[in-house]
């Protein structure tokens, strides 16, 4: 268990990261590949929570280079919990339930929630760290997952993943590789499209503005533990959650939700209102 917190933990820090998609194999005849994709930037990522059980890592994109006044935009937060009971899973349209964890597969297992630039959810696996051929590497069962914003915004003809989901340290840092297979209904039925391979390769690098990433943070840390609160809250209560999905924002909140952390930034927000305003749009889109 201790090798396994220090690989999780070992996640945060300031990196220079890449991003590569690739569409590898089509599984209908009519679909055609898509070319692949490659993008990168910086990112700091910062242990919010920790615990022997329970490790929350939170990802903050740094766009731009030291001195141009660079954005700082929150963005995919993920959760870690020892020997889990439940997990929350993706069930497709903008659902997501708890899903119970067989009881032979949880010892020495840990959960991986992934959570969406609002917090809002977006999807959840387990799997146990392993050492093969000498490297570290965290496995997920296979898992749903809805589009992620590359995707979702071009309107393809698929609207979700079945993954597997990796994670392994390096020596200058870490890596997180996913193995999707785009499916989608046609005439009622899942089929799949295409797969898609996807590596985003995190590599130890402070030459950005490490400190706009750590000014944002500390002025909407305790904006952020709020809305998480509020987000647990609504999944307790309903033994899930139900959020519209939107292509361009991740989901019906994100936009304001992202805001006012933006407005408590620049000073035109006060944060105790700004969560009640948050407590509001969270009960609104989760409203059945």
């Amino acid at each position: 268990m201790a090798a396994d917190r220090a690989a999780i933990l070992a996640m945060a820090g300031d990196y220079k990261v890449t991003f590569d998609f690739r569409e590898t194999t089509p599984w209908r005849a009519d679909y055609t590949p898509i070319q692949s994709k490659l993008s990168g930037g910086h990112e700091s990522v910062r242990v919010v929570e920790d615990s022997p059980t329970h490790i929350v890592l939170q990802h903050l994109l740094v766009v731009g280079t030291t001195g141009s006044d660079p954005m700082v935009i929150k963005h995919w937060r993920q959760d870690w919990t020892y020997e889990p009971a439940t997990v929350l899973t993706y069930e497709g349209q903008g659902k997501w339930g708890l899903t119970d964890v067989p009881a032979d597969q949880r010892k020495g297992s840990w959960s991986q929630t992934v959570w969406q630039t609002d917090d809002s959810p977006r999807y959840g696996g387990w799997g146990k760290w392993t050492s093969e051929g000498g490297i570290p590497r965290w496995q997920s069962d296979w898992s749903w997952r809805p589009l992620a914003r590359r995707d979702a915004v071009r309107k393809p003809p698929y609207d979700r993943y079945f993954s597997i989901n990796r994670h392994s340290p390096s020596p200058n840092g870490w890596i997180h590789w996913q193995d999707n297979i785009k499916m989608g209904l046609v005439g009622g039925k899942l089929v799949p499209f295409v797969q898609e391979s996807v590596l985003n390769t995190y590599v130890k690098d402070s030459d950005y503005d490490v400190d706009s990433a750590d000014a944002y943070w500390t002025a909407t840390k305790d904006y952020w533990a709020a809305v998480r609160a509020a987000w647990d809250a609504a999944i307790v209560a309903n033994k899930g959650v139900v959020v519209a999905e939107v292509a361009d924002t991740g989901s019906a909140s994100g936009e304001r939700l992202m805001g006012y952390a933006d407005d408590i930034k620049a000073g035109k927000l006060k944060t105790a209102d700004a969560v009640v305003k948050a407590r509001a749009v969270i009960a609104e889109v989760t409203r059945r």
